[in-house]
């Protein structure tokens, strides 16, 4: 069944602008470029962009939907099954994940400046790419910077420290002849990096997103670092919200119909609650809903502990964790001998240098 241009959530005056244009249906839509809609319809950028975008995401709910609606649970469950997780290479996280951040879910990755969302993030952009015969996912990563905070040359020293690892795994000749692809070069040229300025540029990538999946199928990782920064000093709330929702909304048919891992960070911000100051996560409780996993990394002292506190599948827990040269590692068990330290299939994790700056 066809949707109405008219029963989209835009404004009546975008709406009038459309129907004049003689656009009465969504399916009208899909298949034009922002500028192409400014120009036919006399609309700005920016409204071209969330017409494009309440349009996407108006026509892949009805298709997940309708999809979804001809699948009993024991199929949905054989299908989660199927679907591997992305290791964080801190085992205690890992563990506590059920094996890693899971493909075709959202997760959420809040915390303060320095705590380690970033680098946990270019962590996961290169342990996406492990092999399977390794029990990685052998997949690509798409990471949409709008902070300025990807750093190749840490995404190196990551990579290096992986291949490294792997290679001390081989047991098998298929191990090894995995490790000939496997190289510092190949994870590099398997992350697409896109850089945002802007709220109105992450939405334009936001929407060519479907078509470079579908060109790119190995993608199974999609890192936005971070989604609060582009909103940061945005007047109009209810137009914000309502932006928000609808990228909320293109990031969960992403990850369950074409099975990616959608990673986003945010940032913390203060909120008052029976007259004392708490730090919470940025952009308000209604998009506290739109992950399915939140994670807080925080600081307690010099230790970095990590929080899962939003999760349907998984019990909150907080374990300790590290950024070493290597990457996102566990704490050794010498410097925390309280903790029992839990053990995964890629537990096996090489030693921890002297804990850097993040």
């Amino acid at each position: 069944m066809q949707r109405t241009v008219s029963g989209l959530s835009l404004s009546p005056s975008v709406k009038v602008k459309l129907v004049s244009a003689g656009f009465q249906f969504t399916a009208d839509l899909l298949h034009l470029k922002p500028l192409q809609l400014g120009k036919e319809a006399g609309l700005s950028q920016q409204e071209a962009l969330e017409v494009l975008q309440a349009a996407r995401t108006d026509g892949d709910g009805e298709g997940e939907s309708g999809r979804r609606a001809g699948l009993t649970a024991l199929e949905l469950l054989q299908q989660e099954d199927d679907m591997r997780s992305i290791v964080t290479f801190c085992s205690q996280l890992d563990t506590a994940l059920g094996g890693g951040l899971p493909i075709g879910k959202t997760t959420e990755i809040c915390g303060p400046p320095g705590v380690g969302k970033t680098q946990l993030c270019l962590q996961l952009a290169v342990d996406v790419q492990v092999p399977l015969c390794f029990g990685g996912v052998g997949g690509q990563v798409i990471y949409i910077d709008t902070e300025g905070s990807f750093l190749v040359q840490r995404v190196v020293d990551v990579a290096t420290a992986v291949v490294r690892h792997c290679s001390l795994l081989v047991e098998d000749n298929e191990q090894q002849n995995a490790m000939t692809t496997f190289t510092m070069e190949s994870i590099l040229s398997n992350i697409f990096l896109v850089r945002c300025h802007d709220y109105v540029e992450l939405l334009a990538e936001l929407h060519l997103l479907l078509d470079f999946i579908l060109k790119h199928p190995k993608v199974r990782l999609l890192v936005i670092d971070s989604v609060a920064f582009p909103f940061r000093h945005f007047d109009n709330l209810s137009q914000r919200s309502r932006l928000l929702n609808g990228i909320a909304q293109q990031l969960i048919t992403l990850a369950t119909k074409h099975r990616i891992a959608v990673v986003i960070t945010n940032q913390m911000t203060t909120r008052l609650r029976g007259g004392q100051s708490q730090l919470v996560p940025a952009l308000g409780e209604s998009w506290g809903h739109a992950p399915t996993i939140r994670l807080n990394l925080c600081w307690e002292r010099s230790q970095r502990l990590a929080a899962i506190f939003k999760s349907p599948g998984h019990m909150d827990t907080t374990v300790q964790y590290q950024i070493t040269s290597d990457g996102f590692r566990d704490v050794e068990q010498s410097e925390q001998p309280q903790r029992k330290r839990a053990r995964t299939h890629m537990d096996q994790s090489p030693g921890s240098p002297k804990e850097v700056c993040c």
